[in-house]
């Protein structure tokens, strides 16, 4: 049986497991420049910077989901952005990812936000099938990133 709950400060070595997983899933680790002290101060301390959901299958941690809010000056509407979804390789097919998005969902609903958006590679096939099933729309559109560190 799946379970979501909301990360706590107790989970911080835990998420910070999770990101690096999910980056070397795609291989991206490089990019992975928090640290737990940060996901600490920024995740845990008010107002929060962003919030995680956990996935637990049988008590063992099978995934998450990690969020962010933002305003639409277009729709007047406070948003939900998904940075990350992740599931366990041994925990695929059990409904975890389903389960993790429908739970984000819910805060939504319950902080009063309008929309979800989040990115997906364009050749990551499986995953936006996943995200249409759900029943999420596919925009297509430029993402520019602009580094302001370097």
């Amino acid at each position: 049986m799946v379970t979501i709950r909301e990360a706590t400060v107790a989970d911080i070595d835990t998420l910070y497991s999770l990101i690096t997983a999910i980056a070397e899933h795609h291989k991206q680790a490089q990019y992975v420049l928090t640290s737990k002290t940060e996901l600490e101060q920024a995740g845990f301390s008010e107002p929060p910077s962003f919030g995680a959901l956990l996935a637990e299958v049988n008590g063992e941690i099978a995934g998450y989901c990690s969020y962010t809010w933002n305003y639409s000056i277009w729709l007047g509407a406070t948003n939900m952005n998904i940075d990350d979804v992740f599931v366990w390789d041994k925990f695929r097919g059990q409904k975890v990812g389903e389960a993790l998005m429908f739970k984000a969902k819910e805060v939504c609903i319950k902080n009063g936000a309008s929309r979800i958006r989040w990115e997906v590679e364009q050749d990551n096939h499986r995953a936006i099938k996943f995200y249409q099933n759900l029943g999420a729309q596919l925009d297509i559109k430029g993402l520019f990133r602009w580094n302001l560190n370097e």
